[in-house]
C-alpha cells in the first residue's frame, strides 16, 4: 500500500497555485495540471486504498455504527426506523426509489415532515428528516441518526460503491445498518478501519418459513390464490401471466425490474388487495425487494438466471432473498411455503434455504468526480473514456491486501465513449455519464444522446426533444415494451433536469407525461390478459388502483402499529 506517501503528495499538491489558462477545473485539478504527470503524483491520485479518509465531516464525528442483522421478514429494518423516528435529525438511505417513497410516506403520515430526495424527486420540505436513494446520500449535512438499509449491497460489484461510500462517509452520531449476516465481517474491518464503534443486534425470522414436499407441476395447473411465480426476464414473466390465466382460474399481475416503480406499487396493491380479483402475481427476482406483498408461496420455473454474463445458479443468498418474501408477518399468511416446478430445483432451493451466510468478501468503491479531475489535471487533453480507464488501471495496485475492490464502470466508460465527440466539459460527460441509462437499451441510450447533442451545441433541451410515439394504452407486448421505454426516456429527462436546471425546460410537463405513461403501463397490463374479454365491472380503473394503492398503504400503516403492541411479547435471540 501507498497510503502515507500519497496523502503527503496530495496535501502538497492542493497547495499549489492554480496556473492560469485551466478550465473547467477544480482548484485541486487545476493544482494538479502545473505538476509533471509522475508515478508518484499519478500514485497519490488514484490511491483508494483508505478511502475512509475522503470523509473528513463523518471522521470528525464519534459514530456509533448499529448492525441489525438477520433474513428477510425478521423486523430488523423495523427496529432501526424506530430510532429514526425518535432522532432529531436523520437520513433514510433506501437501494430502491420504492423503499425511498415508503419511508417519506410512513413518517409524513406519522406527522414527522419528512424530504424526499431521489435521482428523479425532490420534495423538500425544510424538515429534518430525508428519505433518499443511496446513490443521492449527502456526506457532508451531519444528522443524529441514518439508516442505511440492504448493507450487503456494499458488496455487489455495480452498486456497491454507493453503500461503501454512504457507510464510510454518511455524518451521523448514529449510523444503523440493515440486511444480511453475511455482512458482519466486513463490518467489523470496516469499523476497525474507521475507528467507529460497532453494536450488533441479531434477528430470527418472524414467521415460518419451508419448502415444500413436492414440486409443482410445471404446467401450473397446480397454482393458487396468493402464489408468487418467479422467473427471470421480462418475457418469461408476461409468458408465465399469459399461461396462468389461460387456465382460468386466476388473473395475474405482475413485477420486473423494467416495470416503472409505480406501476409496479399498482401491481403490488392489485395483488394484495383481497378482492381485487387479482391473486396471483409472476414476477422476476425484482420481487426480492421494495414490495410488502401478501404471499403464500413462492414458486421457482428455475434455479438459473443469466446475469448478463453468463447463465449460472442461484446463489444461496439470492433463493433466500425470492423466497422470504413468502410468508410476510402480520399479513394474512401465518406462514411461508417455497416450491419449484422440477424436483431437481426443488432439491437445490430446499438446499439453499438452509446454508448460512456466505461472508463478504470486498466492498466496492469508485472514484468521485474531485478525484477524476485531479487525474485530469495531470492529462487535459484526454477526454472522460480515457481518464476513466486510466484511473482504474492506476488504482488496482493500491486496493491490494485490502478490504475494497474496484467497482464496474463499464457502462459509464460506453456512455461516455459514446458523447466523445461532444464539445462538453469533464463535469457534463461526467454527469451524462452517470445517468440512468443502460447503454444496450438502445431507445434510452439514443434518447441520451440527442439530448446531450442539444444541450451541447444549444445550450436548451425543451420536451420536444423527447421523441415517442403518441401515449396510449399497448395492446401488444411490442406495444407494451415500446410504453416502457417511453417511460424510461421521461424519467431519464427529468433526471437531467435535476442536474442542469438552466438547460432542460418544461420538466412539469414531462413529469405530467411520466405519470400518464405509467398509469397506461399498468391500465396496458391488466388489459392484456388472457381473459380480456370479461365483462367490464371485471376491469379495474386507474381510479380503483389508487384506492387500493392507498389500502395497502393503510394495511401496511395496521401492521406496524400491531407489531408495536405485540413487540414486547417477542424475544429477539442477541448474541
Amino acid at each position: 500500500m501507498r497510503t502515507g506517501a500519497s496523502r503527503a503528495v496530495l496535501s502538497t499538491l492542493r497547495g499549489r497555485t492554480p496556473p492560469s489558462g485551466i478550465r473547467c477545473l477544480s482548484g485541486a485539478a487545476a493544482a494538479a495540471a502545473d505538476w509533471p504527470a509522475t508515478e508518484d503524483v499519478v500514485a497519490a491520485i488514484t490511491d483508494l486504498g483508505s478511502p475512509a479518509s475522503f470523509f473528513p465531516v463523518a471522521r470528525a464525528r464519534e459514530r456509533r455504527i448499529i448492525a441489525h442483522l438477520g433474513p428477510t421478514n425478521s423486523g430488523k429494518t423495523h427496529a432501526a426506523l424506530q430510532a429514526l423516528r425518535q432522532a432529531g435529525s436523520d437520513l433514510y438511505c433506501g437501494p430502491l426509489r420504492l423503499l425511498a417513497w415508503q419511508v417519506h410516506d410512513q413518517l409524513s403520515s406519522g406527522g414527522l415532515p419528512c424530504n424526499l430526495i431521489t435521482g428523479q424527486e425532490r420534495r423538500e420540505v425544510g424538515a429534518p428528516h430525508t428519505a433518499c436513494t443511496t446513490e443521492m446520500a449527502s456526506t457532508r449535512r451531519p444528522v443524529d441518526v441514518a439508516v442505511l438499509d440492504e448493507i450487503q449491497m456494499m458488496g455487489d460489484e455495480s452498486r456497491g460503491w454507493a453503500f461503501t461510500r454512504a457507510l464510510l462517509g454518511i455524518p451521523a452520531l448514529e449510523v444503523h445498518v440493515c440486511g444480511n449476516p453475511a455482512a458482519l465481517p466486513l463490518l467489523q474491518l470496516i469499523a476497525a478501519e474507521t475507528g467507529d464503534a460497532l453494536e450488533v443486534r441479531r434477528y430470527e425470522r418472524l414467521s415460518p418459513l419451508a419448502p415444500a414436499r413436492r414440486p409443482l407441476h410445471p404446467g401450473l395447473e397446480g397454482v393458487r390464490r396468493g402464489d408468487c411465480v418467479v422467473a427471470f426476464s421480462r418475457r418469461e414473466v408476461h409468458a408465465l401471466r399469459q399461461r396462468i390465466e389461460g387456465h382460468g382460474q386466476h388473473r395475474c399481475c405482475v413485477v420486473y425490474g423494467a416495470l416503472p416503480p409505480d406501476a409496479r406499487q399498482q401491481q403490488a396493491a392489485l395483488f394484495n388487495a383481497p378482492r381485487s380479483g387479482y391473486g396471483v402475481l409472476a414476477a422476476s427476482d425484482a420481487v426480492g425487494m421494495g414490495l410488502n406483498l401478501a404471499i403464500r408461496r413462492v414458486v421457482f420455473t428455475a434455479a438459473r438466471k443469466f446475469d448478463g454474463t453468463q447463465e449460472r445458479l442461484l446463489t444461496p443468498a439470492e433463493v433466500k432473498q425470492v423466497a422470504g418474501r413468502a410468508g410476510r408477518y402480520g399479513s394474512r399468511f401465518s406462514s411461508g411455503i417455497v416450491t419449484a416446478t422440477s424436483a431437481e430445483d426443488l432439491d437445490y432451493v430446499a438446499w439453499a434455504l438452509q446454508q448460512p451466510p456466505e461472508p463478504l468478501q470486498r466492498a466496492y468503491l469508485l472514484p468521485s468526480l474531485a478525484q477524476i479531475e485531479l487525474l485530469h489535471g495531470l492529462h487535459p487533453q484526454e477526454l472522460l473514456p480515457a481518464l476513466l480507464r486510466r484511473f482504474a488501471d492506476a488504482a488496482a495496485n493500491s486496493l491490494e491486501s485490502t478490504n475494497y475492490s474496484y467497482a464496474r464502470y463499464e457502462e459509464q466508460h460506453t456512455l461516455a465513449t459514446m458523447l466523445r465527440h461532444l464539445p462538453l466539459t469533464l463535469r457534463e460527460a461526467w454527469a451524462f455519464s452517470i445517468s440512468p441509462t443502460d447503454p444496450d437499451d438502445v431507445p434510452v441510450a439514443s434518447a441520451l444522446l440527442n439530448f446531450a447533442t442539444a444541450f451541447a451545441y444549444r445550450r436548451v433541451v425543451t420536451p420536444a426533444a423527447i421523441l415517442h410515439p403518441p401515449l396510449a394504452e399497448a395492446r401488444s407486448e411490442v406495444e407494451l415494451q415500446q410504453l416502457e421505454a417511453t417511460h424510461r426516456i421521461l424519467d431519464l429527462f427529468i433526471w437531467l433536469a435535476f442536474r442542469f436546471p438552466d438547460a432542460f425546460s418544461g420538466a412539469e410537463e414531462v413529469e405530467e407525461k411520466r405519470r400518464a405513461a405509467s398509469a397506461l403501463v399498468d391500465a396496458s397490463i391488466r388489459a392484456m390478459g388472457v381473459q380480456r374479454g370479461r365483462k367490464a365491472a371485471d376491469a379495474v380503473t386507474e381510479a380503483d388502483a389508487a384506492a387500493l394503492l392507498a389500502a395497502a398503504w393503510e394495511e401496511q400503516r395496521a401492521l406496524e402499529e400491531a407489531w408495536q403492541q405485540r413487540k414486547s411479547s417477542y424475544s429477539k435471540r442477541r448474541r
